[in-house]
């Protein structure tokens, strides 16, 4: 006899939970498992069983996933689970996946259970099981029953009590029916239950059947493998991350597994993405510049768990983001949806670092690499079983970034020639943590929680923007200090409702308060009349920046396979700040002017699926509003007003269609604006001066895609896409570096033409995995207006029009354990040359030239896991032939480096 546990729990909203765990147990004659294993033959002494299969000890409940109820879908999740000789399960497989979140809330439910071990001649062993989880919406409105209870049909007109089932033990080999054991002990005759119908919805009794002992339950089940070592089981169901890859959306998905053992950072992490370029001002803790599909810097919004980046708590660059914070990445090219409040012009960034809250664990990273680098990261998380959970997190970087750079000295005659110096005045440090608390599945709260953190970072300036001077004595700090609260919640089944708001102060310094002027061995070789290496005079300045931010959706389930959903994001944000160095001098001080900045970014968009979902469609309006409040120092030195208020609207489309299981086509359009961020109206206060000007963008974004993945054949796993898109920008914004500082201007009009392609292949066992991506990119001013008008029909500055990057992985399992890993990965990565200016300037001898630069790093990685944790160490190599790197504006990036890094898990 097989049994079936059917558990009954009641959620917020009248939801009903069911969820069927399907296990092997033992339930049998011995005569029938001596025929089963070839023992004591029929009709002589059968022996003691030789294998005990698993008992489920510790079962934990899986929330409904909010999209299928949403949806009012249902499904039956159908999961191979690996134990260990604890009876922990290590890994969970879905065998058949199901989407709609079913899959992850079931795994991740899975994952969390314990059993008594499977035992071989009495000794524990691990073992693998199929197990099956039911999610059923009810059918009528029941009355609250009991974990692991049935209900008990009634004769009398009385109310139906409910029993408690619990497993049968016997001694039947898995998976083979037999009658019931006469010799089991009976069950209490006062107690007649009807048999168990996994087919029948929950909480709807039956009549009484005839007197006649009633047939057993015929359950279907895989049998329990106790026979063999427990393996690695890689899970094949549809994630989080593959339902975003399956969508109407235009997304690239980044999951960070194996990212987070490598000794990478953020911007390294997603340089080798098609349609991605990320260049370095420098070594750890530089700026660093984002391009997306042609579109750069800020056209393109970073997002921390749908929080803007720099209202995170990371600091304002995305490249100091820890990749061992962070789970995966999703890239939106030029279609941004509307659930994130933005007004991003070329897309959108979503880093997201944790969506399993209730699990308990920690994580911790430190690395240690060339120039003195030293990086360190931890989490930790607790959940409970009554929906509290308190998560916190750290990071903390340092180097001095001294490695060597290609630059021109003078020699003792005054004569000037080539030296590979270090560098002397580069050094960064940052750090910075933050603690979440918060309550999740109440009756009043799918989740409400709160969010407090705080960062710090120090650099040094080396030179300027073309490393044409060095600098010795210039500093720059930010500091940053902000709490969010974040709530959710379903409303009568159809409506869900999740918001975010938040507050978060910056304060930002800059000091140039030296007497020296430095060559590139570090020495003081002129005394300056007066202090100050940026400009003729001292600086001393500090900006504070006060941050009051909100992001409000609202989605409603009007009818079947149909979603409106409603997004508003109010941001509002107040500037001030001092020179100190003027003021000493007594001169008017620009900085002190007041300046304020409100966005509000509303979007409505309506989801369709449809053909049996093959199709999904997304429409959407978005409404942009920007009211800037400045003040500037006129002619006769007083301050006067610079207001501008700005009223845009847009709309969008994306057209997800599958030709074949394997084969998607998408489609998708955005008429984009983009609003000016506070840096670029009025500067930081650093390195980049003020425009009060300054117009927004706009463009007309649009990208046709095909993408395929075979799905696992005998002669592997193979995928494959290309991506075309087009942007046309108005008013394209582009930053322009000037002796020392930069400052942001409108180049009027900007076309983008291009494309991309990846393809990849994973061998049959996941032993050797090859994927390769390239990206074509045509970036053109098209406008004969205004200060760049000359330019017209050339490409601009500091744009590639090739990319392409490659990696293998080679990996091998079981080597001094059953559960260990030994990969080695390579990357490679190339960009074609480009110009640093307009190609249009200058003869073609003298015009400043970036080389082609062709990358390589190699890693070498361990991982060995035990019941209660998963350990990693890695070799990393990079730039292994110590190429010349060189970022957007000439500035060289480090030679080759080596890092060494460990990762522990629990």
């Amino acid at each position: 006899m097989r049994t079936i546990f059917i558990i009954h729990a009641r959620r917020g909203a009248g939801r009903v939970f069911r969820g069927a765990v399907v296990l092997a147990c033992l339930a049998a004659l011995q005569p029938a498992w001596a025929q089963v294993e070839g023992g004591t033959p029929a009709g002589a002494q059968a022996l003691p069983p030789s294998v005990v299969p698993p008992k489920l000890v510790t079962f934990i409940e899986a929330p409904y996933p909010a999209e299928a109820e949403q949806a009012r879908l249902e499904a039956t999740v159908r999961l191979k689970l690996t134990l260990d000789d604890q009876g922990a399960v290590t890994e969970a497989q879905v065998m058949e996946p199901r989407g709609h979140g079913f899959d992850e809330a079931a795994r991740d439910a899975a994952l969390r259970f314990r059993f008594e071990p499977a035992r071989r001649d009495g000794v524990a062993v691990p073992s693998r099981i199929a197990y099956s989880y039911e999610f059923r919406l009810p059918v009528v409105a029941p009355e609250p029953t009991s974990v692991a209870q049935a209900t008990e049909p009634s004769t009398s007109g009385e109310p139906p009590r409910a029993i408690t089932t619990a497993p049968v033990n016997g001694t039947q080999a898995p998976g083979v029916t037999s009658e019931p054991n006469a010799l089991a002990e009976p069950p209490p005759p006062a107690i007649t239950a009807a048999p168990v119908d996994v087919t029948q919805a929950p909480d709807v009794t039956r009549e009484p059947s005839a007197p006649a002992e009633p047939p057993p339950p015929v359950i279907t089940i895989a049998p329990v493998d106790v026979t063999q070592e427990a393996i690695e089981v890689t899970v094949e169901g549809e994630s989080v991350a593959n339902r975003r890859r399956r969508s109407a959306e235009s997304v690239k998905v980044i999951e960070t597994e194996h990212l987070q053992r490598e000794a990478v950072d953020m911007a390294q992490a997603l340089a080798r993405t098609e349609g991605v370029d990320v260049r370095r001002g420098g070594g750890l803790g530089s700026r660093a510049r984002f391009s997306l599909a042609g579109l750069s810097e800020d056209q393109v919004r970073f997002f921390i768990d749908g929080v803007p980046l720099e209202l995170a708590g990371f600091g304002p660059d995305f490249a100091n983001v820890p990749v061992n914070l962070v789970q995966r990445m999703e890239l939106y090219q030029g279609v941004v949806p509307a659930r994130f409040g933005a007004d991003a012009l070329g897309g959108a960034v979503h880093i997201v670092t944790a969506e399993n809250l209730q699990r308990t664990g920690a994580s911790a990273s430190y690395e240690l690499g060339s120039f003195e680098t030293h990086r360190v990261t931890a989490s930790a998380q607790h959940g409970t079983d009554s929906g509290l959970f308190v998560r916190a997190s750290g990071f903390f970087d340092s180097s001095p970034n001294d490695y060597r750079v290609d630059v021109k000295v003078d020699d003792a005659e005054g004569r000037i020639h080539d030296a590979r110096l270090p560098r002397f005045h580069d050094a960064f440090r940052a750090g910075g943590g933050g603690v979440e608390v918060g309550v999740l599945n109440r009756p009043w709260a799918r989740k409400l929680s709160l969010r407090v953190f705080g960062s710090a970072s120090t650099q040094e300036v080396q030179h300027d923007a073309t490393m044409s001077n060095a600098y010795g004595d210039i500093d720059t700090s930010n500091r940053s200090g902000g709490a969010t609260l974040r709530f959710e919640r379903l409303f009568a089944r159809d409506v869900v409702v999740d918001a975010v708001g938040g507050y978060v102060y910056r304060r930002a310094s800059l000091t140039d308060l030296g007497s020296c002027a430095y060559d590139w061995f570090g020495r003081c070789i002129l005394t300056l009349p007066q202090p100050g290496e940026l400009q003729s005079r001292a600086i001393d300045r500090r900006v504070g920046q006060h941050t009051a931010f909100a992001r409000a959706n609202a989605g409603w389930t009007f009818a079947p396979n149909q979603m409106l959903r409603l997004a508003v994001a109010p941001t509002y944000v107040t500037r001030a700040g001092e020179d100190r160095a003027l003021a000493r001098l007594g001169q008017q001080d620009p900085l002190t002017g007041d300046r304020s900045l409100f966005n509000l970014v509303t979007g409505l968009e309506h989801e369709l699926d449809a053909l049996d979902e093959r199709l999904e469609n997304i429409a959407f309006a978005k409404s942009y509003v920007q009211l800037a409040r400045a003040e500037r120092i006129s002619a006769s030195g007083a301050f006067a007003p610079v207001n501008r208020d700005t009223f845009n609207f847009g709309v969008g489309d994306s057209l997800r269609y599958h030709v074949t299981p394997r084969l998607t086509a998408k489609a998708a359009y955005e008429w984009a604006t983009r609003l000016p961020g506070p840096d670029e109206i009025f500067g930081d206060g650093m390195l980049i001066d003020s425009n009060l000007t300054l117009e927004p963008e706009t463009s007309h974004n649009v990208n046709l895609e095909l993408a395929f993945n075979s799905g696992e054949t005998p002669r592997g796993t193979f995928r494959g896409g290309t991506l075309g898109f087009a942007r046309l920008t108005d008013q394209y914004i582009q930053r322009i570096g000037r002796e020392g500082y930069f400052t942001y201007q409108n180049v009027f009009a900007a076309r983008t033409l291009g494309a991309t392609g990846a393809a990849g292949w994973t061998s049959p066992g996941q032993y050797l995995s090859l994927d390769g991506n390239a990206t074509f990119q045509d970036i053109r001013n098209v406008s004969s207006e205004g200060n760049f008008g000359t330019f017209k029909g050339q490409r601009l500055p500091g744009r590639p029009s090739l990319l392409a990057n490659g990696s293998a992985r080679f990996q091998l399992s079981g080597l001094a354990s059953a559960r260990d890993e030994l990969s080695l990965s390579w990357h490679t990565r190339f960009v074609d040359t480009f110009y640093r200016g307009w190609e249009g300037l200058g003869s073609k001898d003298s015009k400043s030239r970036i080389p082609s630069q062709l990358l390589h790093s190699l890693a070498v990685t361990y991982v060995t896991r035990t019941a209660r944790a998963t350990l990693s160490w890695t070799v990393d190599v990079r730039n292994l032939t110590d190429a010349t790197a060189m970022d957007f504006f000439g500035v060289q990036r480090p030679g080759r480096s080596v890092s060494a890094k460990m990762v522990a898990e629990l």
